[in-house]
């Protein structure tokens, strides 16, 4: 077999130990899931597309991409909807790198951006985080002729932080006009800083080399429907649409998609606990001295020192949390909010994981 040595060389993915041989009982802060749960009219849309599994969804999402449209004050030439936003990560890839072709990224950010890169033999150019922030200037300073996609995580996943109004207008301006940003806003409704960019205005106005990836896996509780959407320049979406599959979004994950953007009250619940759980873990983890990071999201991360060990212990004790070596940001974890008792558990494990 005459296999790509780029992709041979990828480590293949492997769910954490505990979720596959213990699931009864396993509390998951390990992927930044609502643990509100869905949208009860999510729930009650998929149980009615479920009775026509045997027919093929619409291939074009056409209902989601006019229902997102409208939500937005868009032109549904300008929605692409994708299974998950880890496929128009692929699609992204797949489309604008050739061999040898660059993509530049912050090292301590999504791995998809780099994994993907490497799948197509593109070169990933990876930017080190500044106070755990992307630091754009040197994002900018790094694009050459042979960049062809800058990828900005904002809010960052996994360290929670967000990059400004200004910071973000400043790099729209020293990127040259044939360089693709892509923007992955995955958080943004958990969002409270006021400085946050609206780059949503932008594409508006015209601007081509910019597009938005969005999901409903986080505050939409929808991560099991694997249905992610992205906003762009109708050209570049046009260019898209020839390299997505046919039928990639399944009809449940449409069906539940549509009911779950029109349920506003499950968004603002979702949103007010985990802007409660946000002020619950700063505390905590301040009184631990744990040095967690301010975030805008649902989870955050925090230096425990041996970040292996932690959450090996953490999780003999049934919880999954996320080390962050791996990512680039040794010492830390990052910890998804769960439910009040849930985080209540959480904490009473990690105090005595700590006095060991």
């Amino acid at each position: 077999m005459h296999y790509k040595q780029h992709i041979a060389t990828l480590p293949p993915y492997k769910p954490p130990k505990l979720i596959r041989q213990q699931p009864a009982g396993v509390v998951k802060l390990s992927s930044n899931e609502n643990p509100l749960g869905p949208s009860p009219r999510a729930l009650a849309a998929l149980h009615e597309a479920a009775t026509q599994v045997h027919r093929y969804p619409d291939a074009g999402s056409v209902a989601l991409r006019e229902g997102i449209a409208a939500r937005f004050g868009l032109p549904p030439e300008m929605v692409l909807c994708t299974n998950g936003s880890d496929e128009m990560v692929f699609l992204l890839a797949l489309a604008f790198l050739r061999e040898g072709d660059q993509a530049v990224m912050a090292h301590g950010s999504f791995i998809s951006y780099y994994l993907r890169t490497i799948e197509m033999g593109g070169q990933p150019v990876r930017v080190p985080l500044r106070n755990f922030t992307h630091d754009l200037s040197a994002m900018a300073g790094a694009v050459t002729d042979r960049t062809r996609l800058l990828f900005l995580c904002n809010p960052n996943n996994p360290t929670g932080t967000t990059n400004t109004a200004a910071e973000i207008r400043q790099l729209l301006a020293e990127v040259p006009d044939d360089v693709l940003i892509v923007a992955d806003e995955a958080y943004i409704e958990f969002v409270e800083r006021t400085d946050y960019p609206d780059l949503l205005a932008k594409l508006r106005n015209g601007r081509e080399n910019l597009i938005l990836l969005r999901t409903f896996a986080k505050i939409y509780g929808l991560a099991g429907l694997r249905l992610g959407y992205a906003f762009g320049h109708p050209t570049v979406m046009n260019y898209l649409e020839r390299a997505r599959p046919t039928f990639n979004v399944n009809a449940l994950a449409q069906a539940a998609g549509l009911a779950a953007l029109a349920d506003e009250a499950h968004v603002v619940r979702s949103r007010a606990h985990a802007n409660a759980c946000r002020a619950q873990f700063m505390n905590e983890l301040h009184a631990l001295d744990l040095a967690p990071i301010a975030s805008e999201t649902n989870f955050i991360a925090a230096h425990v020192g041996d970040d292996m060990a932690v959450t090996a212990a953490l999780m003999e004790a049934g919880f999954t949390v996320t080390p962050l070596s791996g990512w680039g940001i040794p010492g830390y974890i990052r910890i998804s909010f769960g439910t009040d008792a849930e985080n209540a558990r959480f904490f009473g494990a990690l105090r005595q994981i700590l006095q060991r």
